[in-house]
């Protein structure tokens, strides 16, 4: 990882560490994880709030307004709110994405759940997605959450990452594998 990306990591897992302590201690991880979602779907959505988040364009003052008013229009508690507001001042809304990833993995923690990323060439059925979170817990031993994302480039296959692990099935792989034995064979 790159420096200016160790730094921004470290930044985003001190708030987010902040925003689940507090939240634990109050008794509100359940409202924290909605929140979470929330806010991970509004970033996801809106180019708009990802410019106002890392736009270095855009006015502190311009971006406190923007998130206190998108908090109220969400319902975001006191505590995220209060966070944010506090990023905002500092200028450091441009980790909220890596704040939210942390924060995700933090509560699945808590909740004795891990987090797979899935890569597949095409969408998953639910039957395969269920298959694939029964074949994940039996090796975790964890209950599994799937966050699949479609990748043409893979042709086939899929690569699955859970935490430092990566098991990698796809086609692409294979054929870089065969690739390079080939070359090695000259």
């Amino acid at each position: 990882m790159s420096e200016p990306a160790s730094i921004s990591m470290g930044i985003a897992a001190r708030y987010a560490q902040a925003v689940f302590d507090l939240s634990r201690d109050a008794g509100d991880l359940k409202k924290l994880e909605s929140d979470v979602t929330a806010l991970d779907d509004a970033i996801a959505a809106s180019p708009e709030l990802r410019e106002v988040l890392t736009s270095p364009v855009v006015s502190r003052t311009d971006q406190g307004n923007a998130l206190a008013a998108l908090a109220a229009k969400m319902g975001l508690t006191d505590t995220v709110s209060n966070v944010l507001a506090l990023m905002a001042s500092k200028r450091r809304l441009f980790v909220v994405p890596q704040m939210v990833k942390a924060l995700k993995d933090m509560l699945s923690d808590e909740k004795g759940e891990v987090t797979a990323e899935v890569r597949t060439a095409k969408a998953l059925s639910k039957a395969q997605s269920d298959k694939l979170a029964s074949t994940l817990k039996a090796s975790t031993g964890k209950d599994v959450n799937l966050d699949v994302t479609v990748d043409d480039a893979l042709i086939g296959g899929l690569v699955v990452k859970i935490g430092s692990r990566m098991i990698d099935t796809s086609i692409r792989a294979k054929l870089n594998a065969l690739q390079n034995t080939m070359k090695e064979v000259r």
